[in-house]
């Protein structure tokens, strides 16, 4: 597979862009990941200190995000809720099905809630500053790195759907690190460092707890790194 068809087919997965989707493996443009999360993160960052500079940053952080969930169909927020919903089951089983039920329950929408509201206070406590491209820069492309990281460390507990088609090689995994630590690099070495650790916190739950990944948790481990870096660039700033 091509580079050129590899960043087409990770732009097709992780955003609503119009490139043809359904002519690209999506495991293909794992590695690649990174990149199209740095780019989303810029476009968060830049217009977040953009429109600071004309109203609150609290509204202008908020705005930014928005910006991000039309760009990704909202497509980890939607993992994170499922997931967050999945926790209120009593067995591995019931969490599963709780999964494919894209309804909301109340642990899915108070997880939305709650990482929303962390996120826009993290991203309008650094809107003011230039440096805030660069930290959204490195919160979208390390918090990409991690479904990266996790589908080729945990196995498929589906046979189908967004999680079992993701065959993870080694270099795949070893690409998208290194990219995303080369793009994040610029900002602060501590964002690696955070993100890093969420992704061994969730690789090593989702293993106890469902034995392995789904798409869902994968959506939810992107959710949760890109909070966790943000949060913790607005810590360092």
């Amino acid at each position: 597979m091509r580079g050129a068809s590899r960043l087409l087919a990770a732009i097709a997965f992780l955003t609503r862009i119009p490139v043809g989707r359904a002519n690209f493996d999506v495991a293909g443009g794992a590695a690649l990941f990174p990149l199209v999360g740095a780019a989303l993160g810029a476009a968060v960052g830049g217009t977040a200190y953009g429109l600071a500079r004309i109203m609150p940053s609290l509204a202008a952080a908020g705005i930014a995000l928005a910006l991000g969930a039309l760009l990704t169909g909202a497509l980890h927020l939607d993992g994170l809720a499922d997931s967050a919903d999945a926790l209120g089951a009593s067995s591995r089983e019931g969490a599963l099905a709780i999964m494919r039920d894209h309804a909301i329950g109340t642990y899915g929408a108070a997880a939305l809630v709650l990482d929303l509201i962390v996120k826009t206070a993290a991203l309008a406590a650094l809107a003011g500053r230039s440096r805030v491209v660069l930290e959204a820069l490195a919160a979208g492309a390390l918090s990409r790195a991690t479904p990266v990281v996790l589908g080729f460390a945990l196995p498929s507990v589906r046979t189908e759907g967004a999680g079992a088609v993701f065959p993870i090689t080694r270099v795949d995994a070893g690409v998208a690190v290194v990219l995303a630590a080369a793009l994040a690099f610029p900002a602060d070495l501590l964002l690696i460092a955070v993100a890093a650790a969420v992704t061994l916190v969730l690789g090593a739950w989702f293993r106890r707890w469902l034995g392995g990944r789904t798409g869902d948790t994968l959506g939810a481990a992107v959710e949760l790194a890109e909070t966790a870096v943000l949060v913790a660039a607005a810590a360092l700033a």
